[in-house]
């Protein structure tokens, strides 16, 4: 493809990553409004956020292996049109649990998404240049995640659109990104003669949701040391070491065991998934913080997310810039990460009272480390792994972030809810709608007393800035293991290159 086709392609793929980007953060403000009408609780709010990213976790290896085998084009045409089927039953949910079982279909279509659209840019352009369209995409990333917001309270704001508008606004999205990759998008067709291993895909999708349902459900549907705790973890741990074993049995494994014999992707691997907990589990719950702790309206909430996504736009757009202009990353990654860690342990001194002008600072400072690093990972990892296995060590990157970010989004949205309930339980005693625990709504804090709506506010700052607490030294552990990678020259061909190469 020449350059022009290459960029013609990458507009398809960009509008494709925009949707997926618009349906995670555009119903972000829009959340405390969604549970209050539909009646929903604190752990309804978290499994909103998680089915979406379990959904995406669970299929993203499945999609990336699918894309070493079969044709890349059809499948992110596949993926676009269930988000499109679970945008409209969102849209159009009367309760909380068709909402959530709505959020299925929408991670799965973002699970083909988010590893495709990576695998689709290694074939058609070098990592050498890669890094330069990276930033492109970080650049996507960041409008989406700033127009998500803004969008979603703004629908939210205005009454004859309201909430449900928030699915159906990503709709013309996809279908514009269906045709326009159907138009510009050319790549081989190809059909590899083997058997796809479904029982291992199946296994690893079982294994990963039966943890990820223990993670949402401790804390809040029952103790974390308890018979449930152990009953849900023995039986996630021995699903998984069973699909381990039959992955090291079959011919065409979902997630390659050969590939953690390279010591890039092992320590990418563990990069990522370290990222993924930190920064989906510490950021997910600011637009929460914003309107219940500093009282802010959807609309405001969106506008104060900007100075992060600032951040991480202009880092990650000049970062993939000076990689490709010098081949060099590693200082690059080592420094995200540190940024990073710094910012969560910033954000972890926030309260009820901290100023718009420091939050923004510590913001800033995060999104300007998640932008060095998340996109690069998956860069260093293609660079060093062999072209028949693109796809699947893509997918296994992209995984094991989503994994991560699941997680830290249930996980730590369990510690956020015990200890939003303990506060208040704590400051006014058990009143009746006050506490925020699995048996009561999320506050409104409109009807509420005055007295009874600070403390709510004072509990959900504290919380939140525990939240970053326990983000913060585990940032760090990425900045260990990409300390120990070794820098190796980006090639200087592509994908589709690389395999005609293999093939001569």
């Amino acid at each position: 493809m020449s350059r022009r086709q290459v960029l013609e392609a990458l507009s398809g793929l960009m509008m494709g990553m925009f949707v997926a980007i618009l349906a995670s953060t555009v119903v972000a403000n829009a959340l405390p409004r969604i549970i209050a009408d539909l009646g929903g609780s604190q752990a309804s709010y978290t499994w909103v956020v998680t089915t979406e990213l379990l959904a995406m976790t669970a299929t993203v290896p499945l999609w990336g292996k699918l894309s070493d085998l079969y044709n890349k084009k059809l499948l992110i045409q596949v993926s676009l049109a269930l988000f499109v089927v679970g945008s409209l039953i969102a849209g159009f949910a009367g309760n909380i649990e068709i909402l959530i079982a709505s959020r299925v279909a929408q991670g799965i279509g973002a699970g083909g998404l988010t590893a495709l659209a990576q695998v689709i840019m290694a074939s058609i352009i070098s990592p050498r240049e890669l890094g330069k369209y990276s930033g492109i995409f970080g650049a996507v990333f960041a409008v989406g995640t700033v127009a998500g917001p803004l969008i979603g309270g703004l629908l939210v704001d205005t009454s004859w659109l309201g909430w449900r508008w928030c699915f159906f606004i990503g709709v013309p999205f996809a279908v514009a990104a269906i045709l326009l990759l159907q138009k510009t998008l050319r790549l081989p067709v190809t059909r590899a003669d083997v058997k796809v291993d479904y029982l291992g895909a199946f296994l690893i999708m079982l294994g990963v949701s039966t943890l990820l349902v223990w993670s949402t459900l401790a804390g809040n549907q029952f103790e974390w040391a308890s018979w449930w705790t152990a009953g849900l973890v023995v039986a996630g741990l021995a699903i998984l070491a069973l699909a381990v074993f039959v992955e090291a049995k079959v011919r065409e494994p979902i997630l390659p065991l050969t590939l953690f014999r390279n010591r890039t992707v092992t320590l990418t691997t563990v990069a990522s998934f370290f990222t993924g907990v930190a920064m989906f589990g510490g950021t997910v719950f600011l637009s929460q913080y914003f309107q219940l702790s500093l009282g802010k309206t959807p609309t405001v909430a969106g506008l104060l997310s900007l100075p992060m996504i600032f951040g991480l736009l202009v880092s990650s757009t000049v970062s993939g810039q000076l990689i490709s202009k010098t081949g060099l990353w590693k200082n690059h990654l080592l420094i995200g990460a540190a940024l990073m860690a710094g910012g969560l342990g910033l954000l972890g001194t926030i309260d009820a009272h901290t100023s718009v002008v420091l939050l923004s600072v510590y913001m800033v400072v995060l999104g300007v480390g998640v932008g060095m690093l998340m996109q690069n990972l998956v860069l260093v990892a293609q660079n060093d792994v062999p072209i028949e296995s693109l796809g699947a060590a893509t997918s296994t990157l992209s995984f094991f972030r989503s994994l991560g970010g699941s997680i830290g989004v249930s996980a730590l949205g369990a510690v956020l809810a015990t200890r939003v309930s303990t506060l208040i339980m704590d400051g006014l005693g058990p009143i009746p709608g006050a506490s925020t625990g699995s048996s009561h709504a999320v506050p409104n804090l409109a009807q509420l007393p005055e007295p009874v709506a600070n403390v709510i506010r004072e509990s959900y700052g504290s919380a939140t800035s525990e939240i970053f607490l326990i983000g913060a030294p585990i940032a760090l552990l990425v900045l260990l293991s990409v300390a120990f990678l070794k820098e190796i020259p980006l090639k200087t061909k592509n994908g589709l290159e690389r395999l005609a190469d293999l093939e001569d």
